[in-house]
């Protein structure tokens, strides 16, 4: 069984922020002003809550939610976001994040096999949901505009790559 104590403490702090960002790389892509903003934030704590609940969530999923439950991987997670994207512009955050999943995929393809395919499709989905949570393009209230936009499909298709999903 894939855990903590599988990973360096480096490697697993990058396990604890990656669905976070997930979501981000979404969110950067197509700026969506406050309220698209904090629906996009809650899309990716629901996935989080979602992954504690169900009883089909892969173990190492269940692992790393597990972990970013309490204060000490909370701050891991939050310290290593900080220190990735200290003063990047959403176009950084998005290359920033696209590569921080390239090296997820690298690193559970090697030390999780077992559980590296359940893992990717599970950020997949935090992007998806992230992009699905507001509209794009669209007037006051995001009345109008798209539920995804080409800019946010463009980066889910490089999320899928990054990922090998």
């Amino acid at each position: 069984m894939t855990d903590k104590s599988t990973f360096t403490k480096d490697e697993w702090a990058l396990l604890l922020e990656s669905p976070m960002i997930a979501g981000m790389a979404i969110t950067a892509a197509d700026p969506s002003g406050l309220w698209g903003l904090l629906k996009e934030s809650f899309a990716g704590g629901g996935a989080l809550t979602q992954a504690i609940t169900s009883s089909t969530t892969n173990t190492l999923v269940k692992a790393v939610v597990s972990d970013f439950s309490n204060s000490e991987g909370r701050s891991a997670a939050r310290d290593g976001l900080q220190a990735k994207f200290a003063n990047s512009q959403p176009a950084d955050v998005k290359t920033k994040s696209i590569e921080s999943l390239r090296q997820v995929s690298a690193l559970l393809d090697t030390k999780a096999p077992a559980d590296s395919a359940a893992f990717k499709s599970w950020l997949r989905q935090i992007s998806q949901s992230t992009a699905e949570a507001a509209k794009e393009g669209g007037g006051l209230l995001g009345l109008g505009g798209v539920q995804v936009s080409d800019a946010e499909k463009a980066t889910l298709a490089e999320i899928s790559t990054a990922l090998g999903v």
